[in-house]
């Protein structure tokens, strides 16, 4: 017998060969009504007469290529980046996914703080009608997608075998026998709602210049009230995009699902409209320096070790960054400016006001130091540097610590925008954040970050200890194979039970 490989090139010779020929003789006239049963006319994609361009057959190739490898495991997750860190225009980073079947698509914010993902549901109270954003509100309504199902109590327990730590967010509503959930955020604001269940569609970069449409089943959340900050006009938007490293989040279950790596990272551009790049994956540059994660936190928490302004370590006791029960450090997407615990906001303040150059006049803003400058801030301002376990610093230009506040006199009004928080923690926001890669590992359970052009390609990798490399901005890849990520039988029998319970227990 022949290998394998060569029967299966052999039968595709024999295949391609007889189709010549009926070809042939369909053109010669001995093939018509008394044609066998069992044969197949075939045509011609594009008539003989038609002239085709090389770029018309190239662009036909790929979407053929595209459909069929869509349907594989692995891939780029790619997600578009609107908004901007500037707290006087827009304030955060949002990105727009689709769901339900037909799809619709919804305006969520980034926020890796959190992580669950909802959207406002059609019955929701409370909640804003219009944008000031320049965006049309879209609620969720059931009845719209062939794919929705409605969460049942009794469906918590195969749930909690698939993502054991989100069953603790849910409770079940007697009167419906739904799943429910109350969600409170650091600005006060909050949202209630029941858990759905329906398809996500994403792009999937698959290799040069090759994407795909991908989808996979999703627990979300959809909101039925809101309250605080969410029922603003001013700001508002369709929900939350949580990216959280608990059983619920984006990333956690489409990792589970065998769509994604366990790892995904952005780019968030500060100037300009903003803007940036969100992918499932990591991104790599040789500048990224990581840090590890504080094991057994809710949030990505770092081990922050010290602040530097202009190369000079401030006098704050280490023991301010310590992660307990009510400190430590958090990287938080959904922020838009740093705070800084009590202990170390005063040094910091007070560091800055004592090197900063003569030729910035000093005015008071409420109790916020600012500025007239007549010049670059760049040049009058110092660096400053935050300090974290693994030997990886994160270097801040005034950029990253001041924001211009407008005119007075003819010069420039530039404020210390880092906040104060009495409570102990210290978040860094996106005032940080953005201008810079930065890599929310959580198989290995590190953060990594890079100061980067976020109006640039980056290069991306799907796999951990492969050679595969992705371009997210121009879709350049050495390879384009995706690459399978195998779910381990336990979960993906449990997975298969919650959506088969889904299925028939819908009542």
């Amino acid at each position: 017998m022949l290998p394998g490989n060569c029967m299966k090139l052999l039968m595709m010779v024999m295949a391609a060969t007889a189709a010549i020929a009926i070809v042939a003789a369909e053109e010669d006239g001995r093939i018509g009504a008394s044609f066998p049963a069992g044969g197949l006319r075939l045509e011609r994609v594009f008539p003989v007469n038609h002239s085709v361009e090389l770029e018309e057959l190239i662009a036909r190739d790929r979407a053929r290529h595209a459909r069929m490898l869509q349907n594989f495991a692995g891939g780029i997750g790619n997600f578009p980046v609107i908004g901007s860190s500037d707290p006087f225009l827009v304030g955060f980073y949002y990105t727009k996914v689709k769901l339900g079947s037909p799809p619709r698509e919804y305006n969520v914010q980034i926020d890796t703080g959190s992580d669950i993902l909802w959207v406002t549901c059609g019955s929701c109270n409370n909640c804003p009608q219009t944008s000031g954003l320049g965006v049309d509100l879209i609620s969720f309504i059931l009845s719209l997608s062939s794919t929705s199902m409605t969460l049942r109590a009794h469906q918590l327990h195969l749930l909690s075998l698939v993502q054991t730590e989100g069953v603790l967010w849910m409770s079940a509503l007697a009167e419906t026998n739904q799943c429910a959930y109350t969600f409170h955020y650091g600005d006060n604001s909050g949202t209630t709602g029941y858990y759905v269940s329906d398809l996500i569609y994403f792009d999937t970069v698959l290799g040069t210049s090759l994407t795909a449409n991908s989808s996979s089943p999703i627990v979300f959340g959809c909101s039925t009230s809101q309250s605080g900050g969410l029922t603003k006009m001013d700001r508002a938007i369709d929900g939350i995009f949580g990216l959280g490293q608990q059983g619920l989040s984006v990333i956690s279950q489409l990792s589970s699902n065998g769509i994604s790596p366990k790892v995904f990272s952005h780019c968030l551009k500060g100037d300009g409209n903003g803007g940036g790049i969100l992918v499932l994956g990591e991104i790599l540059n040789p500048s990224i320096v990581y840090s590890p994660l504080v094991p057994s936190k809710v949030h990505y928490t770092v081990y922050l070790q010290s602040i530097a302004v202009n190369g000079q370590i401030l006098p704050v006791d280490p023991g301010v960054f310590v992660s307990s029960n009510d400190r430590g450090t958090i990287v938080d997407s959904g922020t838009t400016l740093v705070y800084l615990a009590s202990e170390a906001y005063e040094p910091f303040i007070s560091a800055i006001t004592a090197i900063v150059s003569p030729s910035a006049r000093p005015i008071i803003s409420g109790k916020r130091p600012c500025y007239l400058v007549s010049s670059s801030i760049e040049d009058i301002f110092p660096p400053v540097s935050l300090n974290f376990a693994g030997d990886a610093s994160m270097d801040l230009r005034p950029a990253d610590y001041l924001a211009h506040m407008g005119f007075l006199e003819g010069a420039a009004m530039w404020c210390v925008i880092f906040e104060e928080n009495d409570l102990g923690l210290t978040i860094l926001g996106d005032l940080v954040l953005k201008d810079k890669i930065i890599v929310y590992d959580l198989a290995r359970q590190r953060i990594g970050w890079a100061e980067y052009d976020c109006s640039s390609p980056v290069n991306v990798s799907i796999t951990s200890g492969k050679d595969e490399f992705m371009n997210a901005g121009q879709y350049v890849s050495s390879s384009p194979r995706s690459v399978p990520f195998n779910l381990p039988l336990a979960r993906t029998n449990a997975l298969l039970l919650l959506f088969w319970e889904l299925m028939i227990g819908s009542y």
